[in-house]
This record gives structure tokens, sequence and C-alpha cells, in this order.
């Protein structure tokens, strides 16, 4: 195992080459959904800065200012009525919230995703389980809202657990197998 200069161990550059074609591929694919989830999560940090920074009056006209047409032609827009009807209802609290949650969850997401595509050691077990518990609460608040993007965000997420879980038994397998041991 390989100190590295943040203090932690490191997996080594051996982990990044696991064997046999399938064994690629299924690292290909966890290294491109670790950088899906870190773009995700740089995402929310911005979001949640600028909800924290723009103001709920600004919200509304904006949101007005989108739907004034279509709601113009056609005043049952399911769309349009929706989005105006949760501006109007977009309270200082709630903007508060948004912004908290959409800032921590991005940044949590951001130092993990930089731990794992760092092969840091202590990264796969702290992600495998800070993303169960992200699961737990967005399914969690699907019983409130009923909001499919919470099952489709919790099924990719299930997906990328699975992913670090696997890397995980690669890299302690390569590590077990490694001349200086675990």
């Amino acid at each position: 195992m390989a100190a590295n200069e943040g203090g932690g161990a490191t997996a080594g550059e051996g982990a990044l080459r696991p064997d046999g074609a399938e064994e690629r591929r299924i690292h290909q694919i966890f290294q491109a959904s670790i950088w899906l989830k870190g773009l995700h999560a740089a995402l929310e940090c911005v979001g949640g800065i600028a909800i924290g920074l723009i103001g709920t009056d600004t919200v509304l006209r904006l949101v007005n200012a989108l739907t004034q047409e279509e709601l113009g032609e056609d005043r049952n827009d399911f769309i349009a009525a929706h989005l105006l009807s949760w501006a109007q209802g977009f309270s200082v609290e709630t903007k508060q919230f948004y912004a908290f949650y959409l800032l921590s969850h991005g940044a949590v997401k951001l130092l993990l995703v930089a731990g794992l595509l760092r092969n840091k050691l202590w990264a796969y077990p702290v992600s495998l389980v800070v993303m169960g518990l992200f699961i737990v609460y967005q399914l969690y608040r699907f019983s409130y809202t009923h909001g499919w993007g919470l099952i489709v965000l919790s099924v990719f997420d299930i997906v990328v657990i699975w992913l670090i879980w696997h890397e995980y038994r690669v890299v302690r397998r390569h590590l077990a197998g490694s001349p200086a041991g675990v």
C-alpha cells in the first residue's frame, strides 16, 4: 500500500490496471460514472450558490417571464402552470433549504469523487455509506414529492454504488497479493 502526500493510503498504479477485458471495461465504466458524479456535484455546488445569492422575487420574475407567453396561449399548460405555482410558493425558508442542501450535498460528493479518482482507500467505504444515505433520503423525499427524477437518480446511484464496491474489491484483492501486503 503506497502512502500519498494527502496523508492517506492509495491503491497504487496497479489498481488502475485490472486484469482481463471485462475488468478493464468495468473499471472504465467506474471511472466514467465517478466523473459524471463529480460533474453533477459541481453543478449542485454552483446551483446552491446561485440559489443562495438570488432573491425569491427574482425567481418569481424569471419564471413569470418564462411562462407568460405560454400561459397567454394556454392557461391550462401543465408545465408552465406548475412552474409558476412553484415560484409563487418559493419562500425564503425554501430557498435557504435548497441552497444549503445543494451546496453541502455537492461539496460532500466532490470530496468523495476526488478521493475515488485519486485512489484514496478511505474513499471507497465512505462513498458506499454516504451514497447509501443519499439514496435513503432521496426515497424519503420521493414519498412526499413523487418526483420521478429522484427514482432515476437513485437507480443511477445504486449502479455507482455497485461499481464502487466492485472497484474496492479489486483494489483490496490487488493489495492483498502485492509484495508489501496490506
